[in-house]
């Protein structure tokens, strides 16, 4: 028996349609039990004071400064990095021995489990290099674990610029180095900020490589060399301790909301680029 292709369609189409909305409605109730168990906990006094009690009371100004920072400080080191490694292996070299073997480097070190970067950072940057858990050995080590990201993702952003493109602008004399700056990074910016987007939210909600490194001081930090603490880690510490499971809600759902909102102007920032561009 033969069934009809557009019964088969219509299910097909239904099915879909009812994964996307399951992995929609997983973010929605994850949001929502952090919103109503954390929202009533939240105040002007929580967001601007500092801890008292070993975070029993007080707020969490330390931790948003500290998160910050290290999320700042390490998407300024990766971004040039990262995409400096992508432009080279699209634009600067063709397909050899050579290539293949960062790409699988790349890609080897994107699938190391954070808790191993951690474990580098502590031995390397917070022993070998004596650094101690500071903010520098945090920002290192996030360094080195959101660079695959930001290489894949722009790699692969800057490979779907249309090569025409560049055709056109060497036959209108342009250097090699003036066609990537004014073609192909326009071009592919959106890509590229996509993988920045998402290395800022794998940074700001690390807590194994950071607790390591950067270690869970609740002073807040005013030097490079200081110890503090990001919101994850001050969340796992008061949830996993039993300290106060209102203010860990309460912690959680601030983290939540700056990664939503950077997400929101990412989004914002790509669609005025990607409008000004067409």
């Amino acid at each position: 028996m033969r069934i009809n292709p557009r019964i088969i369609d219509k299910a097909v189409k239904v099915g879909l349609t009812s994964q996307a909305f399951f992995t929609v409605g997983i973010l929605v109730a994850i949001i929502a039990v952090i919103f109503f168990k954390g929202f009533p906990n939240i105040n002007m006094e929580f967001i601007f004071s500092f801890p008292e009690d070993m975070g029993r009371h007080g707020g969490i100004f330390p931790s948003i400064v500290g998160t910050i920072l290290i999320a700042l400080l390490s998407i300024l080191l990766a971004t040039p990095l990262g995409v400096g490694t992508a432009i080279y292996l699209t634009e600067y070299t063709k397909e050899s021995r050579l290539t293949k073997i960062i790409r699988f480097g790349v890609e080897s070190l994107a699938g190391i489990p954070s808790i191993l970067y951690g474990l580098f950072g502590f031995i390397f940057f917070v022993i070998k290099l004596k650094m101690g858990w500071s903010l520098l050995a945090g920002v290192l080590t996030l360094t080195i674990m959101i660079l695959p990201t930001i290489i894949r993702t722009s790699e692969e952003a800057i490979k779907a610029v249309p090569r025409n493109l560049r055709i056109v602008s060497y036959s209108l004399s342009a250097t090699k180095w003036e066609t990537v700056a004014k073609v192909v990074l326009p071009s592919a910016f959106p890509g590229i900020l996509t993988g920045i987007m998402l290395s800022v939210g794998r940074a700001v909600g690390e807590t194994a490589a950071t607790i390591f490194t950067m270690g869970s001081s609740l002073r807040l930090p005013t030097s490079l060399m200081d110890s503090g603490r990001t919101l994850a880690v001050h969340f796992y510490i008061l949830a996993r301790e039993g300290i106060s499971m209102e203010k860990a809600y309460a912690t959680a759902l601030v983290l939540v909301l700056s990664i939503l909102s950077i997400n929101i102007i990412a989004y914002y920032i790509m669609n005025k680029v990607i409008s000004k561009y067409s």
